[in-house]
């Protein structure tokens, strides 16, 4: 890998810049105490063009890389906005990475260029109240009918399903019992929120509150067959290509909010004056700082490395779980010591090191565990038997 300075790369950076720079802490401050959706960031990110960075150009996307969308997600995470800003953008990249790669070219034609041009917003119907992780576990059920499926069932923590006007859902059409192996039997459709037959009700959470997250009950609704991406019963394998992605862009963008708050940290160190000399001056303020800045530094290059394997089509899974834990961790400890850095006023909304902490938490918990990250690990790279 090489690490020079790339001049793209910066260009990158240079168009993002223009974009969160209308967009400061005062307006996420705002958007996290009224938890209303960020439309004019998400109208503002659409118009430049950024919501199909990794579409395929034929549909009006930019067909860039994974290195590319990290670099994006890193500067759109930097300025104030962490997680929330992240989480905006991020469910376009790979959320829909299925269509692109199992969907048909009408369905392409269909779906595409209305989530890269920002006129649809999706929202992705995964977990279940009842199964957490063991998604083979899934009840909701979509049963076949004239023309296309019923659908009964419910999820869980399916973030924008207020504002989505459509949804990737993922549901069984073979029951657990009656199959082979348990991720057979699982198929994935890309439909209408018809919300007569969905009802999103909004969970309240500590952090990102702008992101709606909700509970999601599904009574009968009808899914067209053209609607469904790829095979019936193979959905489970369609969802797996989206996940190292996924796990490799939250490692850049938990490490841009964590650098974020290590910045606001510093300056206030340096600007704090106590006993007649600046608070930066003491070890007791240097060395956890330092230590923060260390931290980030490695789960940024592990991202970096996760991101270049997956571009060059290499096996990727342990440093994609590795880029995931490793940001998430950092930058959480980073917000965290850009708290105590901060002293009392670390504690007040208007110093927004408090708001980093409580959206980087997030991914601390979700999509995947520290632990089943960690068995992976053990039992894929070290060869240890299966804990689980």
């Amino acid at each position: 890998m090489d690490f020079s300075a790339n001049p793209d790369h910066e260009a990158l950076r240079e168009g993002v810049r223009a974009i969160t720079n209308r967009f400061g802490d005062d307006y996420w401050l705002a958007r996290d105490r009224d938890a209303v959706y960020p439309h004019e960031f998400y109208e503002a990110v659409a118009a430049g063009g950024w919501l199909g960075i990794t579409m395929p150009k034929e549909y009006g996307g930019a067909g860039l890389g994974l290195v590319e969308a990290c670099v994006m997600m890193h500067e759109f995470s930097s300025h104030g906005g962490g997680m929330t800003a992240a989480s905006v953008v991020h469910v376009n990249l790979f959320g829909p990475h299925p269509i692109v790669v199992y969907g048909t070219p009408e369905q392409k034609q269909r779906w595409l260029p209305p989530l890269i041009e920002g006129r649809d917003k999706s929202c992705f119907g995964f977990t279940e109240p009842d199964v957490g992780l063991d998604t083979t576990r899934i009840k909701t059920f979509a049963r076949k009918v004239d023309g296309g499926y019923l659908v009964k069932g419910q999820k869980v923590w399916t973030s924008t399903a207020q504002v989505a006007n459509k949804i990737m859902l993922l549901t069984r059409t073979t029951k657990y019992e009656d199959c082979a192996k348990p991720t057979d039997g699982m198929t994935i459709f890309y439909t209408d929120m018809d919300r007569n037959t969905v009802k999103a009700h909004r969970l309240e959470k500590m952090g990102c509150t702008a992101m709606d997250a909700n509970s999601v009950f599904i009574d009968d609704l009808f899914i067209p067959d053209a609607d469904r991406i790829g095979e019936e019963g193979r959905g489970f394998r369609y969802i797996l290509d989206s996940l190292n992605p996924e796990r490799i862009l939250i490692g850049f963008e938990t490490v841009a909010t964590g650098q974020d708050a290590l910045r606001r940290a510093v300056k206030y160190a340096k600007e704090r004056i106590v006993f007649n000399r600046p608070i930066g001056m003491n070890q007791g303020i240097q060395h956890p700082l330092a230590e923060c800045w260390m931290e980030l530094e490695a789960a940024y290059n592990m991202s970096m490395k996760a991101a270049w394997l997956y571009d060059q089509k290499l096996q990727c899974g342990p440093e994609a779980n590795a880029a995931k834990l490793l940001g998430s961790r950092a930058g959480f400890n980073a917000c965290q010591q850009a708290i105590m850095t901060h002293g009392g006023f670390g504690y007040a909304k208007e110093y927004h090191v408090e708001r980093l902490l409580r959206d980087v938490m997030m991914m601390r918990i979700t999509p995947v565990s520290d632990q089943l990250i960690l068995s992976h690990v053990a039992e894929r790279v070290l060869g240890l038997p299966k804990s689980y």
